[in-house]
């Protein structure tokens, strides 16, 4: 009765987190859809509009693939030697993204651990795959977003948003630091306290937690050794941020404002550190707002940050959730998986299949000559019996008689009808 109440809690928490999910992803596209237009006037917003450049957009399209391709790329690089080719990482990649698009990022996080471990990779493996991803890519947008702010505090005013991220940075930063030297300098004290802390704790198996600890701290030793795959794993985040951010100018530049590059990362690094709030899937409604407040900061007119943000939101936010959709679909239904399916049915059509003798055919009726001849009729006996029928010398029992031989197709009638050749005889 008491697993049965909590079960019902859960499942009325559960609805109520739903609820207020969903209204707030209304709120949302109210806010994104019908208040960022206005920002400059919807008619101005709209002759803007006409005017974009289509080669930018087009330039910004392919600069958002280049950017999830880089981060493919860092996936792959924190995944050991030996894990699924680069191809299936990139759908998996799309599949969770869309997922994280359209609820809690965790979610999407829990899709991709799983789906690495169906594709064989271990679990500990795949756990550290997908929390150096994420901490390891914050970690760089921080280091992009603090350079170019260093360099704008010279050449634009302070903002309060400026500290609050910075503050956000510095505390990542140091939960970072203190995880890493927590699992390679103080390992085993680490272990051993996660041990007793797992030992008190219900459905949780002591056992496998420090397994799996013991695996990470070796990735994340491997990782901080092996000076080449940390070099590779930073170049293939920094590509990605760098390659998003750019989609986001030539968005801009579509409409003939060309941004400073320093303002772009600026603006570009404070709202992506700020989306990490989960407040909204995928940061959405954050982005929109703290770009469209920092752009028109930095002189872009509010008829331009509009409509250029609505853009590059698009295919930054939007666009990979179908794609997305129909990446999972690919890797849960893959053409060897349907042709190993329709193999299975065929199989079970055949062994169910009636087994035994062919109906007999009726007095009178043609048979069907064997190697595709004329139909060869049947004639009755006198006494109603069958006509025996031979071909290339094949010899007929006769009925309680001797063998009667027959060859060159003769028809022999059954005995006692007339014409009977005398027994032992041929004709």
């Amino acid at each position: 009765m008491r697993l049965r109440a909590h079960g019902g809690r859960h499942r009325r928490r559960l609805r109520r987190e739903i609820r207020w999910g969903i209204s707030i992803f209304a709120v949302v596209l109210v806010v994104e859809f019908l208040v960022l237009p206005r920002l400059g006037g919807f008619n101005r917003t709209l002759a803007q509009v006409a005017h974009i450049n289509v080669g930018f957009v087009l330039v910004g399209l392919l600069l958002e693939a280049a950017a999830l391709a880089a981060y493919a790329e860092l996936t792959r690089a924190m995944l050991p030697t030996g894990g699924p080719r680069r191809w299936r990482i990139v759908r998996i990649d799309l599949s969770t993204l869309a997922l994280s698009h359209l609820v809690p990022s965790a979610f999407g996080m829990a899709l991709r651990y799983r789906m690495f471990t169906q594709e064989g990779v271990r679990t500990a493996d795949s756990g550290f795959a997908v929390a150096m991803q994420g901490v390891g890519s914050a970690l760089v947008l921080n280091t992009i977003f603090w350079l170019a702010l260093m360099v704008s505090l010279f050449i634009r005013p302070y903002s309060p948003l400026y500290t609050l991220a910075a503050g956000a940075g510095v505390l990542l930063m140091a939960v970072f630091a203190a995880v890493v030297v927590a699992l390679t300098r103080g390992r085993q004290r680490t272990v051993d306290a996660a041990r007793r802390m797992a030992k008190g704790l219900p459905f949780i198996d002591a056992d496998r937690l420090t397994e799996g600890l013991q695996r990470v701290a070796e990735r994340l030793r491997t990782l901080v050794s092996d000076r080449e795959l940390l070099r590779s794993a930073i170049i293939w985040a920094t590509a990605n941020w760098l390659l998003d951010a750019g989609s986001l100018w030539v968005f801009i530049a579509a409409f003939g404002v060309y941004l400073s590059p320093i303002d772009l990362l600026v603006a570009y690094g404070l709202a992506n550190i700020l989306a990490v709030i989960p407040i909204t899937p995928g940061g959405l409604g954050v982005v929109e707002s703290v770009l469209a407040a920092t752009l028109i900061g930095f002189h872009v007119p509010a008829t331009v940050a509009g409509p250029a943000i609505l853009g590059y939101r698009l295919v930054n936010f939007w666009l990979p959730i179908p794609v997305g959709g129909l990446a999972y679909m690919s890797l849960r239904f893959t053409g060897e998986g349907w042709r190993q399916r329709f193999q299975e049915v065929r199989e079970e059509v055949v062994e169910h299949e009636p087994v035994g003798p062919p109906p007999a055919t009726d007095a009178g009726q043609a048979d069907a000559s064997p190697a595709g001849g004329p139909p060869r009729p049947t004639s009755v006996g006198p006494e109603g019996g069958p006509v025996l029928s031979a071909q290339d010398g094949a010899v007929l029992p006769a009925e309680d008689g001797p063998v009667l031989p027959a060859e060159d197709g003769a028809v022999l009638p059954a005995e006692g009808g007339e014409g009977s050749p005398p027994a032992g005889t041929r004709r």
